[in-house]
């Protein structure tokens, strides 16, 4: 299991634990509590959620104030945008992109206070992500995506 900081501070990169292929196909555990909380990586999580969509299909930025997602692609390839939306940070309306592909198996843990979302770049994409709250729809915020003062391309 690899472990990288990324230029915002809470938001990591990770390459999971486990992934074995052979002439059968592959097999990736994707979440291992003992060995993400062994990396530093101690949060519950509380619900798992699945989006498919089609080529093309941009799922807009949203988040909210009291959620940790743990988010990767189980099928396909997309384009994965995280925004720091925390107002007191230092790093407030900055964003960080990201490659997720069912090739590269990577997983980005997005922090409370910061915004996620995604564009597909393959025929079909199967957007994962663990959730340390139960989804609260009140809680949410969004963000444009093409917001002028982001320059998101």
């Amino acid at each position: 299991m690899e472990v990288k900081k990324t230029r915002l501070d809470g938001v990591l990169l990770i390459k999971p634990p486990t992934i074995f292929e052979d002439f059968r196909g592959t097999y990736v555990e994707t979440y291992n509590e003992k060995l993400y909380a062994a990396a530093g990586i101690t949060v519950r999580f509380v619900q798992d959620d699945i989006s498919v969509s089609k080529k093309n299909v941009l799922r807009g930025i949203h988040g909210d104030a009291a959620t940790w997602k743990l988010v990767s692609c189980l099928y396909g390839e997309f384009f994965l945008v995280v925004v720091n939306w925390d107002e007191s940070s230092p790093q407030y309306r900055q964003w960080e992109s990201f490659t997720l592909s069912d090739r590269n198996r990577l997983q980005v843990l997005v922090p409370p206070k910061f915004g996620n979302g995604h564009l597909v770049r393959s025929e079909l994409a199967i957007f994962h992500y663990k959730q340390s709250t139960y989804y609260d729809r009140a809680g949410q915020f969004t963000i444009m995506w093409n917001d002028p003062a982001l320059n998101i391309p």
